[in-house]
């Protein structure tokens, strides 16, 4: 059984930075898919950023040239820089693992087997 734990979450102020981490515990595999989603209160859980086997990345429209998401496989902890914070950032973040995601749906959140509990951002203006 895959655990997977976040850490990093807090409070910043518009304009700051926050970096998140993730960590895969337990059946751990290198060539894990991995992603990070959102979800602020009263709305739905949305993509954010993901990476392939290949370190080939994808990002939301709302956070592309902010965010940066990595992979340090040999800890099998996943990243996600969080520059230029807006409070329209401020939202439970979470981090999803499967063994595989079809690259166009990595963005799905239903593409995503083993989930976190999340950690939580928020950005005052």
């Amino acid at each position: 059984e895959r655990q997977v734990v976040e850490s990093g979450g807090g409070s910043v102020q518009a304009g700051g930075s926050l970096r998140l981490s993730c960590v895969v515990r337990g059946d751990i595999s290198s060539t894990l898919f991995m992603g990070w989603f959102r979800q602020a209160s009263g709305k739905e859980r949305e993509g954010v950023a993901a990476i392939d086997r290949l370190g080939r990345t994808d990002y939301a429209d709302s956070v592309q040239g902010r965010f940066t998401i990595s992979k340090d496989n040999a800890k099998n902890t996943l990243y996600l820089q969080m520059n230029s914070l807006e409070p329209e950032d401020t939202a439970m973040y979470y981090c999803a693992a499967d063994l595989w995601v079809t690259r166009h749906l990595s963005l799905l959140r239903s593409s995503y087997k083993f989930w976190g509990q999340g950690t939580e951002v928020s950005v005052s203006s």
